[in-house]
């Protein structure tokens, strides 16, 4: 990824979002441009045009936190944007950055055994590419068509697959969701080249996405609401938490659960009494095939 050019373009949009009106100043006279004018802003953080004008064109050799602070504060920036605008500035600072990383370790052991013991709860883990690395047995029932690629990826699902605006009945939500998180993760890792491979093949085969990337919209992914319509259970409306895994940054584990008595807590327990039953019965499969004849 070009760090200056991602820099650039999320201040732009950033500014362009900002009213005067938003932030004290009036808004008198025709305004040439959408929002704050570059002058504002730099009146606002306290630096001269100059400098804001060159921090806007992506050199930010020698400039401090304390002025990113301030520009994060004059474009009313939320606690997100301003980490990936402190992230990508680390990135055009840091050239050693540029060296090729190391490719991420597998899932830890301990991680398969916890969300394995989740057996009425739907858990994934998903590394920062949305590739989905793995699932319990009912995480698996209830994102069965998310799973059926080869390497299930949940950006490349949401904008790839036919299914997905059915199966995701918010689907705007999900695919304005994804598209974010994606450059949260591009700004924390701007040279991973199998994030700019699949950036670049979702932008080149999805309007969709190429519309949402150029927004530079920036989201966190703590918690939340899926609205699901599954093919066999039918609608399912389940909160999510996640939580980065200790000592592996890159991945993060998501749980999936209903409302306690609601009418999706209804299907899913459905939906976990059918895996179970599968999971007995091909149990006793194996048994048999075992068993001394």
């Amino acid at each position: 990824m070009d760090v200056a050019a991602a820099i650039r373009d999320f201040l732009m949009t950033r500014r362009a979002n900002v009213t005067p009106e938003q932030v004290g100043l009036p808004s008198a006279g025709r305004r040439r441009v959408a929002g704050l004018r570059r002058e504002e802003v730099a009146m606002l953080a306290g630096v001269s045009v100059e400098y804001y004008v060159q921090i806007e064109r992506g050199r930010l050799a020698g400039v401090s936190d304390d002025v990113l602070g301030a520009i994060a504060r004059a474009l009313l920036l939320d606690d997100v944007e301003t980490s990936h605008l402190f992230d990508l500035a680390h990135a055009a600072r840091d050239r050693a950055s540029q060296r090729p990383r190391a490719r991420a370790a597998q899932l830890p052991q301990g991680v398969r055994l916890l969300i394995d013991a989740m057996t009425g709860v739907p858990a994934m883990v998903q590394n920062s590419r949305l590739d989905i690395l793995a699932t319990n047995a009912l995480g698996a029932a209830v994102f069965a068509p998310v799973l059926e690629a080869e390497a299930p990826n949940m950006a490349r699902f949401v904008f790839f697959d036919a299914r997905a605006p059915e199966f995701f009945t918010a689907w705007e939500s999900i695919a304005d969701d994804a598209a974010a998180m994606l450059r949260v993760h591009a700004g924390k890792n701007p040279y991973d080249r199998s994030l700019s491979d699949l950036v670049g093949e979702l932008s080149t085969r999805s309007e969709h996405f190429a519309q949402r990337w150029a927004k530079h919209n920036v989201r966190a992914h703590h918690r939340g609401v899926k609205a699901i319509a599954h093919p066999t259970a039918g609608e399912l409306t389940l909160g999510y938490e996640s939580m980065q895994i200790p000592g592996r940054d890159e991945l993060t584990l998501l749980s999936y659960l209903p409302e306690p008595g609601s009418p999706s807590a209804e299907r899913l327990a459905l939906l976990a009494s059918w895996v179970t039953a599968e999971q007995r019965e091909t149990q006793a499969q194996g048994e048999y095939r075992q068993s001394p004849r």
